[in-house]
């Protein structure tokens, strides 16, 4: 599944969900033809009913409704939730679903981690913001620091290809070409042309063809800094040929700014990204962790023209192991804005690190620092067989028409998920 620049796009930055959820429903509102959604979480709070509104009453009218949804991050949703969408009309899937075992998860890997809307193959929203009430600001002080964008112009075609795609094959692409392509009939698009000026590259990442895509465009826009060079990124554990290139433009001259978890909503990712800090500050490299609320989103941009915006972290689940899916732009008034905003959070709630306060301490941190990054590097490695299984995505159905045991296979006990 490769996809190629696409000219004449018209992109816009959405932060977090107050600015994300209203462009959506209303998109979703005015849809006609058909609504498609990807994401790893939705659950059964406010957000997640509005969404579930909107998609009822556009099934009802008669727009074709897909959605699918991760069996480990969306495993908390009840079945009278499930029931009033299927009931609707709309399409319901999920992506590795699986009972537990011995009261243990067994689906941790491979996980369906995009987070994707295209609707009429007009209109597209990509990147890290989930269906969930702990993206609103109202949620308190756990609520997310996130970024998506809304996209309109020929990239949207590619957008709806890679969601048909995941509908056509369940995740397969090793399937034989025939039951791809007569899987579904593409919707076909009113308005695709030239609607502004950015160039657009969708990018995603699966277990397959497709495996470093994503970190290979990161490597090639690092190398190709000449002056600025901003991440901002919530799960930071790169690997070594990543963190090479980052210290490198350092090094010669480029001013590297990454902006880290400061208040995680998981502590073990402020810890890992904090083993890497040595490395980088001896370099020249600025590290700044956000410290108002959890930081979620994965965005970066490098000079005055190249951004991504998208569903991938910069650690080994999203590097080697889940599917994802990344925006890469092109576009000097995109960058930006999204380089002020950046600059911004930096300035306002950020805390500088410095070198001085990750020397304390770290002749006996070093030895700890060198096993967990080199067992993290071949963690991908080890998880790829630990559970072995085939991840696919299947078709959610009621449990008046599944034996009892199998319906429960897509609803959990609630637990704490990442995303």
């Amino acid at each position: 599944m490769s996809f190629s620049w696409q000219e004449g796009n018209r992109i816009r930055l959405l932060e977090n969900g107050e600015a994300f959820f209203p462009r959506v429903f209303e998109a979703i509102g005015e849809a006609r033809k058909e609504v498609l959604i990807e994401t790893f979480i939705l659950f059964d709070d406010k957000v997640g009913k509005a969404l579930q509104e909107v998609l009822i009453a556009a099934a009802r009218r008669g727009v074709r409704v897909e959605i699918s949804l991760d069996g480990y991050g969306s495993a908390e949703l009840t079945l009278e939730f499930l029931r009033e969408l299927t009931e609707a009309g709309v399409k319901v899937h999920f992506f590795d679903p699986r009972s537990k075992v011995l009261g243990m998860r067994t689906n941790l890997f491979r996980r369906l981690h995009r987070k994707l809307v295209v609707i009429d193959v007009e209109r597209a929203f990509i990147g890290g913001i989930n269906f969930s009430a702990d993206h609103l600001g109202d949620f308190g002080p756990e609520a997310k620091q996130d970024y998506a964008v809304e996209v309109e112009g020929p990239v949207v075609s590619d957008m709806h290809r890679a969601a048909l795609l995941m509908l056509a094959n369940g995740a397969q692409p090793k399937k034989r070409w025939w039951r791809r392509v007569r899987a579904t009939a593409p919707a076909r698009a009113q308005n695709s042309g030239h609607k502004g000026d950015a160039r657009a590259l969708l990018v995603v990442r699966d277990n397959v063809n497709h495996r470093n895509d994503i970190e290979e465009h990161y490597l090639k826009a690092i190398r190709s800094a000449n002056f600025r060079l901003m991440i901002a990124n919530a799960y930071f554990f790169p690997g070594y040929r990543l963190l090479r290139e980052l210290r490198n433009a350092a090094r010669r001259g480029v001013k590297v700014t990454l902006i880290m978890q400061g208040q995680p909503d998981m502590p073990i990712a402020k810890m890992a990204a904090r083993m890497l800090y040595n490395y980088l500050l001896r370099d020249g490299v600025q590290v700044y962790e956000y410290c108002q609320r959890p930081l979620h989103g994965k965005v970066a941009l490098v000079d005055h023209e190249w951004s991504t915006v998208g569903s991938s972290n910069l650690d080994p689940l999203s590097l080697s192991l889940n599917l994802e899916a990344n925006l890469v732009i092109r576009d000097h008034a995109f960058n930006q804005h999204l380089y002020e905003r950046l600059q911004q959070l930096a300035a306002e709630h950020c805390k500088s690190i410095s070198l001085e306060k990750m020397v304390q301490g770290y002749f006996w941190r070093a030895p700890l620092v060198f096993l967990i990054f080199h067992f993290l590097r071949h963690f991908p490695a080890i998880a790829g067989v630990l559970p072995a299984h085939s991840p696919k995505l299947k078709p959610f159905r009621l449990p008046d028409e599944l034996p009892a045991e199998a319906a429960k296979s897509v609803l959990h006990e609630p637990e704490k998920t990442t995303s």
